[in-house]
């Protein structure tokens, strides 16, 4: 049975950063392509950023220069760092693998006030 338990999320003033992490059962995360996931009340749930097994990171626009995603595959942890928080990086944050099917945890609250 696969797990994702996200952790790291809170309230931070606009401009402060976060540290996301997203620990993972042990065979499923090594070799998959994880990515970082976000939903804000009342919209879609949108892809932050991705990172393949091997390391290679993608970042949607909005993000660039602000995130960094990374990973541990010994620990099993998916991690996602977040500098310059703006209030519309305001929603719950999910970690998930790139393929079908996908697995989800609870998500993790992040508030940034302006």
């Amino acid at each position: 049975q696969v797990q994702l338990v996200e952790s790291g999320g809170g309230l931070v003033q606009a401009g402060g950063s976060l540290r996301l992490s997203c620990a993972a059962s042990g065979s499923f995360f090594s070799h998959n392509a994880m990515g970082w996931y976000r939903q804000a009340p009342g919209k879609g749930r949108d892809v932050v950023a991705t990172i393949s097994s091997g390391g290679s990171a993608y970042y949607v626009e909005s993000v660039k220069g602000r995130f960094t995603i990374s990973r541990d595959n010994v620990k099993n942890t998916l991690y996602l760092q977040m500098n310059s928080l703006q209030p519309e990086d305001t929603a719950m944050y999910y970690c998930s693998n790139i393929l079908p099917p996908q697995y989800w945890g609870q998500g993790t609250q992040v508030t940034v006030s302006s």
